[in-house]
Formats: structure tokens, sequence, C-alpha cells
């Protein structure tokens, strides 16, 4: 019985809720309209750009080579390959590399991110660790369910959820739960009730940027 597992019974209402949002319903079910999903591409493309940051951050504070050299081969991976991938995904609903790059991040996607950044620069390591973990746990918690319910007929949602239920992406997520379970294993419990709130705050987090999407939030003045 790991950290984790104490963090379930607030990870998993977070999880429920994002299911049963009427965008996630859509996505599923294929008949989500392009334009929300516009939308999250890209916010999630101003999204990533931030989640380097967070690894970079890691690389610096990792407590070992082998955990340092985990977050450089994140950071890695994700600048040189993820981008490349998001873009060519992007393409397939008419959006060039200039409109992700032109993206005006939405009050959630930069409340989220600079949350993460600020967490991941003024933090400790667990953390670092404790705030990162939702975006994986929850896009992979997503994907699996999903895809439990079979494939959508609109290939490009049939890709999104193949890619977040894939075994490459969950074994991100174990390696991220392991690694959380590591770190709180030999914290005090007042840097595992920090975990737990830094934890909390991402994955309500999560659900949000689902949220903001659905209802292309933008700033009102």
């Amino acid at each position: 019985m790991g950290f984790t597992t104490d963090l379930e019974p607030i990870a998993d209402p977070i999880w429920e809720a994002i299911l049963d949002h009427p965008m996630v319903e859509a996505l599923g079910a294929g008949t989500l309209e392009e334009e929300p999903f516009r939308y999250w591409v890209r916010q999630d493309y101003y999204y990533l750009i931030e989640y380097a940051r967070v690894f970079s951050h890691g690389a610096a504070k990792a407590p070992d080579l082998d955990r340092m050299g985990t977050f450089a081969e994140l950071l890695e991976s994700t600048i040189n390959t993820e981008m490349d991938l998001h873009r060519a995904y992007a393409a397939e609903f008419d959006l060039s590399p200039a409109d992700l790059e032109a993206t005006d991040p939405s009050p959630t996607t930069r409340g989220y991110t600079d949350f993460l950044v600020r967490v991941a620069a003024t933090g400790t390591f667990g953390d670092l660790v404790a705030a990162l973990l939702p975006c994986m746990w929850g896009f992979n918690e997503t994907g699996t369910r999903l895809a439990e319910d079979g494939m959508p007929a609109d290939d490009r949602y049939a890709e999104w959820i193949r890619t977040y239920a894939g075994e490459e992406f969950t074994e991100l997520t174990d390696w991220c739960l392991e690694l959380m379970d590591e770190v709180a294993a030999d914290a005090s419990e007042s840097d595992r009730d920090r975990y737990r709130e830094l934890f909390h705050t991402s994955a309500r987090y999560e659900y949000r940027f689902w949220d903001a999407a659905w209802r292309r939030e933008g700033w009102s003045l």
C-alpha cells in the first residue's frame, strides 16, 4: 500500500467527473464537434511548452543520477518528439504550426501552467512529482476507460484514445506513480499532507482544462 493508494479517494471522483464531462463523453463517442477540440489542441500545445519546463526543474532537483536522467530524457522527448507529434496531430484539424504558436493561453491554461512551474521552481522534488502526477494519471485513466467502451469511428479521436491508453503512456504513468510512492515513503507527515494538497490542485486543473475547452474559455477583458 503506497502513498498513491492514499491519493485514490482524491483522484477517483475527479477522474469520474472528467469521464462524465460532455466533451469527454462526445470525444469517446466520436460525436465531438471540431471547434472545442481545436481549442483543446491549441491550449495543449501551450501546456506542453510549460510541461517541458517542469521536466527541466525535475532534472535539476532530482536526488540521484537515475532520476536526473529520466527527467532529462522526458525533457528531450517532449521538445524534440512530442511537440512534432502534436504539430502533426493538429494538422488533422487544419491547425498550422503558426496557429499553435499564436495560441493565447486561456485563464485556466495560464493558471495551471503557472502553478506547475512555480511548484517546480520553488518547491521540493517531492512537491514537483505530486503536482506533475495528475496530468499523466488523469490522461491515462481517461484514455483507458474510453478505450474499454470501444473506439469511435472518427479516427482522429480514436488516435487520442489510443495514445493515452497505450502501452508507452501507461508505462510513463506507472513510472510517475512509483516515483510518487518512493518519494513519499521517506517523507514526513507534513510533507505528505502538502503532496496531497498539490496533487489535488493539479487534478482539479485537469478537470478545468477539459471544461475550459468545452466552453472555449477566454479573457473577459
